[in-house]
C-alpha cells in the first residue's frame, strides 16, 4: 500500500518502507517505477526477516557503518539492505527471480 506523507518520510529522503506501507514524500513519486521497485525490494527484505528483526539488523548495521565511514550518507548507502535495493532498483523484474536473503551478498 502506497501512501503519501511528507511528515513520515525523514528529511533528505523521498520514501520509506515500513511493512506493509510504502510512504512517499510527494504524490508525483507514485509514478517513479525505479523508486517504487527500490521500496518493494525493502518490503521483501522485511517479510523474509519477519519485519521487526529487519529493523533491528538495519539499525545495528547502520551504526557499524557510521563508525566505519563517519558520514551519515555513506553509512546509509552501505547498509546491505540499501546496497541491494540501490543496485537492483532499475531491474524492474528483479523481485520475480530474487532469492531469499539476497541482501547477504551485499554485506
Amino acid at each position: 500500500m502506497i501512501l503519501v506523507s511528507k511528515y513520515i518520510v525523514p528529511k533528505g529522503y523521498v520514501g520509506i518502507t515500513i511493512y506493509p506501507f510504502v510512504f512517499l514524500k510527494y504524490e508525483a513519486l507514485k509514478e517513479d517505477t525505479v523508486l517504487l521497485n527500490h521500496e518493494r525490494i525493502h518490503l521483501q527484505q522485511q517479510i523474509e526477516l519477519l519485519i521487526i528483526p529487519f529493523f533491528v539488523i538495519y539499525g545495528f548495521e547502520f551504526l557499524i557503518r557510521l563508525l566505519q565511514y563517519k558520514r551519515w550518507s555513506l553509512a546509509y548507502r552501505n547498509i546491505s539492505f540499501e546496497r541491494e535495493a540501490y543496485f537492483q532498483e532499475a531491474q524492474l523484474n528483479y523481485l520475480k527471480h530474487r532469492r531469499l536473503y539476497s541482501f547477504l551478498k551485499y554485506l
